[in-house]
């Protein structure tokens, strides 16, 4: 394993919780979505099987969490066989490091996302000054330095196909990140969406703790392009998705999650984007 690999340098425990943190969903037999503190990640494969791919690892400390919770479903020394990532922020990449290094596995991402996981480049910095409550108004303390994978990341394949997970596809939906992608199953219609659009309302602190349901953009304080934020949901809406599990609050399903998606869709300049903030007029973008 690669010997520059490292976390980022300021990486450091969160202190954010929620109810459901600790816990998991199947959402199906052989998708399961696992909340580490106010963040989820996904294991996809029926544990009977024993082959199986995680997509996003957590907060930052969260490694032997989620390996005991590969163990409790797939069963000791059986790693899986991919690391996907809909995005590189600290809440997706927290246990990443570590995790490479026990299983030494390969790990997927957009070509645009990997130069924030071989510490080429920095994100740009949280807005706390964004419309947006506690987690905005926090956010300074979020680490947003980059991680480095090294070798171990690879850009995900032109064909949109996702290796090791049979049936579904990547789709690009930037504007949370450049490189964020989400992952589709058209068969079932089973969506995971990373923080393209999120279930539970982030500007309210007690939502987030209570995990209370609802459809909702982007986290706002890490948001740099609301165009393409926007243009993501459309896309997203458009596939009509039957169950979404989405880097924040719990799944949803059916009509509430349909009704939800298009509503998000039409009101996204009103009810997603902030009325102000450091990204919301800054032509900058990425830079």
């Amino acid at each position: 394993m690669d010997e520059e690999m490292h976390q980022s340098e300021d990486s450091k425990v969160i202190p954010m919780t929620s109810v459901t943190s600790g816990s998991g969903e199947e959402v199906a037999s052989d998708v399961y979505y696992y909340t580490n503190q106010i963040a989820n990640l996904s294991f996809i494969g029926h544990p009977e099987e024993g082959k199986w791919v995680l997509v996003d690892a957590g907060l930052p400390e969260s490694a032997d969490e989620i390996l005991e919770t590969a163990e409790e479903r797939f069963g000791k020394e059986n790693p899986p066989s991919a690391i996907m990532l809909t995005h590189g922020h600290f809440d997706h990449v927290g246990g990443l490091v570590e995790l490479v290094q026990k299983w030494d596995v390969p790990v997927y991402a957009h070509p645009m996302e990997i130069p924030f996981l071989t510490g080429e480049k920095s994100y740009p910095e949280p807005d706390p000054g964004v419309e947006g409550g506690l987690l905005a108004k926090i956010s300074a303390y979020y680490p947003n330095k980059p991680i480095n994978l090294g070798s171990a990341v690879k850009p995900l394949p032109d064909d949109n196909s996702v290796p090791g997970m049979e049936d579904w596809e990547w789709v690009h939906t930037p504007g949370h990140s450049p490189g964020h992608v989400s992952f589709y199953r058209a068969r079932d219609g089973m969506l995971l969406a990373g923080d393209a659009f999120i279930t539970v309302r982030q500007d309210s602190f007690y939502n987030v703790l209570m995990q209370n349901s609802e459809v909702n953009g982007p986290p706002r304080y890490l948001t740099t392009d609301w165009e393409s934020a926007k243009e993501s949901v459309e896309k997203l809406a458009a596939l009509r998705p039957e169950i979404a599990v989405t880097g924040h609050g719990t799944s949803m399903s059916g009509d509430d999650l349909q009704e939800g998606l298009n509503h998000l869709a039409k009101t996204f300049d009103q009810t997603a984007k902030p009325d102000y903030g450091r990204y919301v007029d800054d032509d900058s973008k990425y830079h």
